[in-house]
């Protein structure tokens, strides 16, 4: 299927919201950090995950995933 809206595209969407519900697997390899919070900018140019993480030291983090969908080459 073409691609016919980028910025959001309907992949990014769905790609975005599915990461941000796998939250509780992503801890399982992230160690001596906890996921906080997960902000999911989806309506975005291009969505943006902002993962609010503390370490075992009580110290924030963030970590900040972008996604992004390539033009399609058909």
């Amino acid at each position: 299927m073409k691609t016919e809206h980028y910025n959001p595209s309907q992949l990014e969407i769905e790609f975005s919201y599915a990461l941000s519900e796998l939250k509780e697997q992503l801890e399982n390899y992230i160690t001596n950090n906890k996921i906080v919070k997960v902000e999911n900018k989806i309506k975005e140019d291009n969505p943006m995950l902002l993962f609010h993480l503390v370490d075992s030291d009580g110290d924030p983090h963030e970590i900040v995933v972008k996604i992004i969908q390539r033009p399609d080459n058909f």
